[in-house]
């Protein structure tokens, strides 16, 4: 949502969660972020992609550059990593998860 540090024009995208459902939409200021500007994306967990894509999107609106994403962990057996790497960003990601049961979780 608009606070008192984001007034006037923005870039905006709209993200849907996975995890609580529905969507967000997630804003930013075009004071802060332009052509000139080469970003690195960090998130927590990557699965369908959808919060990365999003940030991406805004990176495109500003013609902003992304330089990569880097992420705490992967689920691999999702498609978001996958996909995201597919459209030319380098995905890094501290651990990744090819499968999860209960009680048991697989790494790559």
């Amino acid at each position: 949502s608009r606070t008192k540090n984001i007034a006037g024009e923005v870039y905006h995208t709209d993200v849907p969660s996975f995890t609580h459902g529905g969507s967000s939409t997630v804003i930013v200021s075009k004071r802060f972020l332009g052509p000139a500007d080469r970003l690195l994306l960090i998130d927590d967990f990557l699965a369908n992609g959808a919060a990365l894509e999003g940030l991406i999107d805004l990176a495109r609106q500003a013609g902003a550059a992304v330089a990569g994403a880097g992420v705490a962990v992967e689920k691999a057996f999702q498609p978001g990593g996958a996909r995201i790497r597919a459209g030319g960003v380098r995905v890094e990601a501290l651990a990744r998860i090819k499968s999860m049961s209960p009680g048991r979780i697989e790494f790559c």
